[in-house]
């Protein structure tokens, strides 16, 4: 038995006052195919041994590669050791609530650590604790801009998939006019932009390495948005950030983007960590928790949660966000992450993952069909034709314990984004090539 608070006399004119007779019509906008039935077709209980055996046996059908050349947002990076064992301590992984800022400096501390690390790779002034995930902070952070006078945002075509669907879910639920502008060349397409961007528009979003590999023309694109009074946000590789231009010096008026490429392994597609940052100017505006440095009264360093006396609590009705927590435990690793791998390191992994998608690049290009899709400077990913069906030559290089690149679709051609960071090595490389040379003879 369930315990309900309120009684069936009260549920009925709960019901009433929505103009409904049941509770199942609170649940008609839910297709039927995904509606739980009332009751559930459970198996009878197992022992634990039982248990255990079962998702042993499960846990057997995945599959671990030796080689991945796969990416589109979720990447693979050597962890440093130390990152898991830092981050595993109880410590931390049962940390105290940062709102009881005297019971929780050590983990205010490692917030606080956090955000100064964003703003480093950024070159933004302010960042907070991190949201869900990258598709979320872009999601959020154009939510942050659109207000009553200007409500459309525009986004470029070459984006992530995921994130796109997200970015249209919050504007749909918002009521947002949402402006998607085409990609042209792999890239965004400046003159579309130029005609998409006017008076109403609150924001732009383009993606800085793009969901292609590509570079884009930042700085123009925040000129098309500055120059009708809109905001650019810029969504960051983070890796990319050591060796790329910042968004700040790329004009952007908000950085967001995906974390896990710091120190999270891929594990099945998350928790993975999203995070926001944002020049100086809209610091009131950002959703979410943010630490504050200070001192107590005998002048001692102290941590706080700073600005929580604002929307999301005390005035929801003007709130762009009803978001109040962070992920804690991933922000810490990738903190631990960048700790670990200092400047320099983070140097010589981008530069890495260059090299090495260059050189990949350039070898695979010289198997007859296998062409590059775009022209232009690309980090770590790129797109090639692909000359033979494509789900043959993936299950080939599966057989040989590789992971192939992502088959996507341009307009109405099948090819593949190719992904290289610092754990491939040449080995792989060649044998990749060696592989789709014989797939095409």
């Amino acid at each position: 038995m369930s315990y309900v608070p309120n009684t069936a006399a009260q549920r009925e004119e709960m019901l009433k006052k929505m103009g409904m007779s049941r509770i199942e019509d609170l649940f008609t906008t839910i297709p039927k195919a995904v509606r739980l039935n009332s009751e559930l077709k459970l198996p009878d209980a197992k022992t634990e041994f039982e248990v255990l055996d079962e998702l042993t046996a499960i846990s057997e059908k995945n599959v671990v590669y030796k080689a991945c050349f796969r990416g589109a947002g979720a990447y693979k990076h050597y962890i440093p050791s130390v990152v898991r064992h830092l981050s595993s301590r109880e410590e931390f992984v049962t940390s105290y609530t940062p709102y009881q800022a005297e019971m929780s400096q050590g983990v205010l501390q490692t917030i606080f650590e956090y955000q100064t690390m964003v703003c480093e790779l950024t070159g933004m002034n302010v960042s907070n604790a991190g949201v869900y995930d990258g598709a979320h902070a872009a999601a959020e952070a154009i939510a942050m801009f659109v207000d009553r006078r200007r409500g459309k945002a525009v986004v470029s075509g070459s984006i992530k998939p995921m994130t796109l669907e997200v970015i249209k879910t919050y504007c749909k639920s918002a009521g947002t006019t949402l402006v998607v502008v085409p990609s042209k060349c792999g890239k965004t397409d400046l003159e579309a932009l130029q005609n998409a961007v006017d008076d109403k528009t609150a924001c732009v979003y383009v993606e800085q390495i793009n969901y292609y590999g590509i570079a884009e023309d930042m700085q123009s694109c925040a000129d098309i948005a500055h120059s009708k009074g809109a905001k650019l946000i810029v969504g960051c590789y983070p890796i990319s950030l050591a060796v790329l231009n910042t968004p700040a010096q790329c004009g952007a008026d908000a950085a967001v983007g995906e974390a896990q490429c710091l120190g999270m392994p891929l594990s099945f597609g998350g928790p993975y960590l999203g995070f926001m940052a944002v020049s100086k100017a809209y610091t009131r505006k950002l959703p979410g928790r943010i630490a504050g440095q200070t001192s107590d009264k005998n002048g001692n360093t102290a941590y706080v949660l700073t600005l929580q006396a604002r929307e999301q609590h005390i005035r929801r009705e003007k709130a762009s966000s009803n978001i109040c927590s962070n992920e804690a435990l991933c922000a810490l690793v990738a903190t631990i992450y960048c700790a670990a791998m200092g400047k320099g390191g983070l140097v010589e992994v981008a530069e890495q993952c260059t090299a090495k998608a260059h050189y990949a690049a350039n070898r695979i290009t010289q198997i007859s069909g296998f062409d590059l899709k775009f022209d232009g400077f690309f980090f770590n990913e790129f797109v090639t034709a692909c000359p033979t069906d494509v789900k043959k030559l993936m299950k080939k290089l599966e057989d040989n314990n590789i992971l192939g690149g992502l088959p996507v679709d341009i307009d109405g051609e099948t090819c593949i984004l190719w992904c290289l960071t610092e754990t491939n090595t040449v080995d792989e490389i060649d044998t990749l090539e060696s592989i789709l040379r014989e797939a095409v003879k």
